[in-house]
């Protein structure tokens, strides 16, 4: 059962004990997902001291993610990239079928270099790393709320110095979602077999990916492909 936070009750899903503040000030309801209790909490805190009316609702898996989409409506929608039973990528899709003009905010361990780039254009409005100070959480939270986008100075930086020096893109970034996500997967050690059955595909299926991903890459095998992926601070 999923279950939401206002005014500092815990409440069930689908009833929702709205505080009381000014008719004038917005309510605003944001989801958080992310698989670990205690970060959730400590994220609503932050978030709280940004905003005098705030309900949240919480998700720990990609399935409870989408359920309270479908069921409820919300302003935005904090996700992590790594969520059991799908990545956040791949969550991040189904929202945007789900809820098209829903705003999502990033929020990852992973170095923003390494996946601010494609969770912008998949359609995230914004990604900060788990390294975040307070602050430039709730910022990051505001310019999405108010309708904007969201990434780090340095990221600012770096995407205008590509744009205007013509800068290569990182060789993963040719990669679909799928052959990213099949990449990073590999790169922790997981087998065909295992990736198969955790991304509900056929052994076949994922080996194409492979050798899509070792074409696109210019790798040789899947040993170059784990050293690959460290390197370049794919994986956890």
């Amino acid at each position: 059962m999923q279950e939401f936070r206002a005014a500092g009750q815990l409440l069930p899903c689908g009833f929702l004990c709205l505080p009381r503040f000014s008719p004038s000030t917005p309510e605003m309801k944001i989801l958080i997902a992310d698989d670990h209790a205690v970060f959730r909490r400590g994220l609503k805190e932050t978030i709280a001291e940004a905003f005098h009316r705030v309900t949240f609702g919480e998700a720990a898996t990609a399935q409870e993610t989408l359920e309270c989409v479908q069921q409820q409506a919300w302003d935005m929608v904090v996700l992590d990239i790594s969520m059991p039973g799908k990545s956040g990528l791949e969550i991040l899709g189904e929202l945007k079928r789900l809820r098209p003009r829903l705003p999502v905010l990033f929020l990852s361990v992973h170095p923003e270099e390494q996946f601010a780039r494609r969770a912008l254009k998949s359609g995230a409005a914004g990604y900060v790393t788990k390294e975040s100070v307070p602050s430039e959480l709730k910022e990051a939270v505001r310019r999405v709320l108010a309708g904007g986008h969201y990434v780090s100075a340095a990221l600012a930086e770096r995407l205008a110095v590509d744009l205007m020096t013509g800068s290569d893109l990182p060789i993963y970034e040719l990669l679909s979602d799928r052959e990213f996500e099949v990449l990073r997967m590999l790169g922790k050690g997981n087998t065909v077999k295992t990736i198969a059955d955790e991304l509900f595909l056929s052994v076949k299926t994922v080996s194409t990916y492979r050798a899509r991903i070792l074409k696109k890459t210019g790798l040789k095998n899947t040993a170059e492909l784990i050293r690959y992926a460290v390197r370049t601070r794919l994986v956890d």
